[in-house]
């Protein structure tokens, strides 16, 4: 009990017995007044004072029991993120290339990538009746280096863009030979190694967006020291599966190191969807596409394409069809 509840206690309990309550001493009850000292009263005044008194030589420590204590608010340690980066492809350099531009939606080259697309994108959304599971996932590869999988990969992109109602993801997944900076006039930026290795990072992290329309691309990152072995990681697996199912209406073409030349790329292609073999017509011998296919396992769907071809008739039609004179 406070000091002035006492207080405030001892008061009433005298007015009840009687006695005169005055400025804090007893007197008139008294039988013999001048006998001893009157009995000293605490009044609520009085005991107010002894308190703030008390508190003032006391100090903080008197004030514990009444302070509250602050709430501990988390704090949040700072992240190197990346702001979203923006590129702009010079169309006009992909086209010196080779490379399919949807400004020109009418040469042999789109309509080559056309012809190669239009199962690969039926197959992903089930438009020719049954879809393909992890449809989405495409994975192009070939059985040897120099066999033309990252134009190839490039390109099939591209043409996917150029789809109305479709998306594409771009992912440069030879690590250990990054070719995508060279040929889309990029600098090679935080990717996918960097989505392996930290994990502090998403997908939108290190995801680069084009001035074509629906196109975006994952880099290869900066190289580390066991970024072919990264390819054949848990994390890899769980990254796909991320990419895969994060957005319906996107395709991730990937591309993946030769299946001779490492291990990785056999173990890549147990997630995809689909793969796309590309051979270099006169160039690639027939047992090593036989050997490459055969180490291809658990995906239902390989199609292949032949690259470096003299001469191919695709196209020729539009072309034809393109110099006609137009009637009013």
């Amino acid at each position: 009990m406070s000091l002035i509840e006492q207080a405030a206690k001892r008061l009433e309990e005298l007015r009840r017995a009687g006695a005169e309550v005055g400025d804090g001493t007893a007197g008139a009850g008294s039988a013999d007044p001048a006998s001893r000292e009157p009995e000293r009263i605490p009044t609520p005044e009085a005991a107010l004072h002894e308190l703030n008194a008390r508190r003032s030589v006391a100090g903080p420590s008197m004030r514990t029991e009444a302070r509250t204590e602050p709430i501990a608010r988390p704090t949040v340690a700072p992240t190197d993120r990346h702001a979203p980066v923006r590129v702009e492809l010079d169309l006009e350099r992909l086209k010196a290339q080779g490379l399919v531009t949807p400004d020109v939606p009418r040469s042999q080259i789109a309509d080559e990538f056309r012809v190669i697309k239009r199962p690969i994108v039926r197959n992903a959304f089930g438009r020719a009746g049954t879809r393909v599971a992890n449809g989405n996932l495409v994975m192009v590869t070939s059985a040897l280096p120099g066999e033309g999988k990252t134009f190839t990969a490039i390109n099939l992109a591209l043409s996917i863009a150029m789809e109305l109602d479709t998306t594409v993801l771009l992912v440069d997944g030879d690590v250990a030979h990054p070719d995508f900076a060279k040929r889309l006039g990029t600098r090679n930026s935080p990717g996918l190694l960097e989505l392996l290795t930290r994990d502090d990072l998403e997908v939108g992290d290190v995801l680069v967006r084009t001035n074509i329309e629906n196109l975006s691309i994952i880099p290869a990152g900066v190289l580390h020291h066991r970024a072919t072995e990264l390819l054949a990681s848990e994390q890899m697996a769980i990254l796909l599966r991320e990419l895969a199912t994060r957005y319906p209406d996107r395709m991730i073409v990937f591309d993946s190191p030769p299946l001779l030349a490492t291990t990785e790329a056999r173990v890549l292609a147990t997630h995809m969807g689909q793969i796309v073999m590309v051979v270099a017509a006169d160039d690639t011998r027939q047992r090593d596409v036989e050997l490459a296919l055969s180490m291809i396992e658990n995906c239902g769907v390989v199609l292949m394409v032949l690259n470096k071809a003299d001469k191919t008739d695709v196209g020729a039609y539009y072309g034809y069809y393109g110099d006609e004179p137009r009637s009013a």
